[in-house]
């Protein structure tokens, strides 16, 4: 497996950290990939192609490799929403976005299909979980054909949107389109509210195209979203499990640290590198080579 970083913990939810200055950040902790926001800041839909060119060659030039591609934009824009116009919109960003990965070196984009609510946004509409299924899948669709043509994989992510809440519903909603361009980002510590990682990975199986990993802290059966950490030894889940979960469906690709609990805000150079020999600790104690 090939242990990376968001570019969130290095470069802020604002985007305003160059490319090249977070990949070396990144070289310098010990990180062999990282994934890049796609959005507000330095990369977005309005970047030109030789911007991208260029991030390319920075990244190659570095050697760090290219993970994926994530994004805040669809907890604004949601690609299930009832607007027509707001659901137009998340399309063509999300077009936007499989290009771009394609034009950057990546295969996958990490893609939040919708929400049924945006619970630190209660201005966000409540969608009914059936609409919001239907018109998810709608709006994947849409998409495909693009995805298929460059071979960029729509990574379908479990987060907090009270949609595809099990493995067995994220398994259905996957298979639903018959496209081996639509796949898993699983996130470990995202699921942890309501179940265990590692049954997760077990139904998952080679559905999962891309890892995150992050830690929670369960309490009373549940927690709120005070209860992530900003470490990966400190929480509810069992790694152990998790990476002997992720051997056993024969995963071997990326694994990404999406910390993004600090006391100092972000970016966090100090957590970020912590969190970089945290997971070297991790994979080393449960022969999760890389």
């Amino acid at each position: 497996m090939k242990l990376g970083v968001t570019y969130w913990m290095l470069g802020g939810f604002e985007g305003r950290v160059p490319v090249e200055a977070a990949a070396e950040a990144a070289a310098r902790m010990g990180y062999q990939s990282i994934e890049l926001s796609f959005g507000p800041g330095v990369l977005g839909p309005a970047t030109a192609k030789s911007e991208l060119e260029q991030m390319r060659a920075a990244l190659d030039q570095v050697g760090v490799e290219l993970s994926s591609l994530a994004t805040p934009v669809y907890w604004e824009q949601s690609l299930s929403s009832p607007d027509k116009t707001e659901r137009r919109a998340a399309i063509a960003f999300t077009q936007a976005y499989v290009r771009a990965a394609s034009a950057l070196g990546t295969d996958a984009v990490l893609v939040v299909p919708g929400a049924v609510d945006v619970p630190w946004a209660p201005s966000r509409p409540v969608v009914p979980a059936a609409e919001a299924y239907r018109l998810a899948q709608d709006s994947i669709r849409a998409v495909l054909p693009l995805a298929e043509e460059l071979g960029v994989t729509l990574c379908i992510e479990n987060v907090w949107n009270k949609f595809l809440t099990g493995p067995f519903e994220m398994a259905a909603f996957i298979d639903s389109f018959g496209s081996a361009r639509v796949r898993a980002y699983f996130d470990a510590g995202n699921c942890v509210i309501n179940g265990y990682p590692e049954h997760w990975v077990e139904v998952l199986g080679e559905r999962i195209g891309r890892v995150h990993i992050k830690n929670f802290t369960r309490r009373n059966g549940g927690g709120t979203l005070d209860d992530f950490t900003g470490s990966l030894l400190e929480g509810s889940v069992n790694w152990a499990g998790v990476l002997q979960a992720l051997q056993a469906i024969g995963y071997d690709g990326f694994v990404t640290a999406e910390v993004l609990v600090s006391e100092r805000g972000l970016p966090d150079a100090e957590m970020s590198a912590r969190v970089a020999r945290e997971m070297a600790q991790l994979f080393a104690a449960h022969g999760s080579g890389t």
